[in-house]
């Protein structure tokens, strides 16, 4: 149990009897009254996105996960396959389960796989991934770095605003957080 008022984002809380995982959080103390927590939450069942107030001296019951370390091997019709690294037992996700995480799986990619009771979450991504550029505007001669961008698509179909140096065929680093450009890959 955690009081209210240690909430963060992307805590993973019981509440209502579901799991929900914390978007965002703010402190209200209005004028004369209580302090409040205003929070933005997604229930993991369902994914509906829902706000809750609770009161500074309420208790939430924090979710305590396994995160076991598992490779991304490949994707088709019924599913994201991985492989466990130590067990090499292989599961499979559905795109609901990952949600935005399909837009960085690639090939061997490292990653960890959350449990709940036996029961698989979600993943933690690593905080950048390195992926190629499949389709963006030409480069126009003498464009150096500067802050007007052009959209790129990658690979596992994302896109993203690059600069206008980056070229067809590139390997980019993109930020797993925030789904932006970060730097071109070595």
């Amino acid at each position: 149990m955690v009081k209210a008022t240690q909430l963060r984002p992307g805590m993973i809380i019981r509440h209502g009897g579901d799991l929900y995982t914390v978007f965002s959080v703010e402190h209200r103390t209005p004028g004369n009254k209580r302090g409040s927590m205003q929070t933005k939450m997604r229930n993991l069942r369902s994914g509906a996105i829902i706000d809750y107030r609770f009161r500074a001296e309420d208790f939430v019951e924090r979710a305590v996960l396994d995160e076991i370390e598992f490779e991304y091997l490949y994707a088709d019709s019924e599913g994201f396959h991985f492989m466990n690294t130590e067990t090499f037992e292989q599961i499979q996700l559905t795109p609901d389960i990952l949600g935005e995480a399909v837009y960085y799986l690639i090939g061997n990619l490292q990653l960890k796989v959350e449990f709940y009771e036996g029961k698989p979450l979600g993943v933690v991504l690593p905080d950048t991934v390195d992926l190629t550029v499949v389709a963006t505007e030409p480069t126009v001669q003498k464009a150096t770095a500067s802050a007007v961008m052009k959209p790129a698509k990658l690979e596992t179909g994302l896109t993203i605003h690059v600069p206008p140096f980056i070229n067809n065929g590139d390997k980019v680093k993109v930020d797993t957080s925030e789904a932006r450009y970060v730097q071109r890959a070595q």
